[in-house]
């Protein structure tokens, strides 16, 4: 059974949180909330908590599953809307300040022996 979880318009851009994701995909469910929890990047706790939100999908689906047997199938991030700010800078001139967004989808996997 597969459960997905997604989160848009998340403030970070999207190659940072690649680097995080890049980190638990494949990797048992278990294996990837230990690594999210002590990485030092800011977007970690975000995607920790989009995990959660994905076992309890899959709990909500399945019933109880064994977390044991679950992996991280998928885990992309893609670009989202991105606002544009202006700082005033010398001779009256403007600059833009892009504040980036992205969408990331975490999407978990496994079988339950249960059956």
């Amino acid at each position: 059974m597969e459960a997905v979880a997604r989160v848009t318009n998340l403030r970070g851009s999207a190659r940072k949180a690649r680097l995080v994701l890049d980190l638990i995909r494949g990797k048992k469910v278990s294996e990837a909330q230990k690594i999210l929890m002590f990485s030092n990047k800011r977007v970690a706790p975000k995607v920790g908590k989009l995990l959660e939100a994905a076992i309890a999908n899959l709990n909500e689906k399945e019933g109880r599953a064994d977390l044991d047997n679950v992996f991280v199938t998928k885990a992309f991030a893609d670009d989202g809307p991105i606002m544009r700010r202006f700082m005033p800078r010398a001779q009256g001139r403007a600059t833009v300040i892009r504040k980036r967004t992205c969408h990331i989808t975490l999407g978990i996997s496994g079988y339950n022996q249960e059956v």
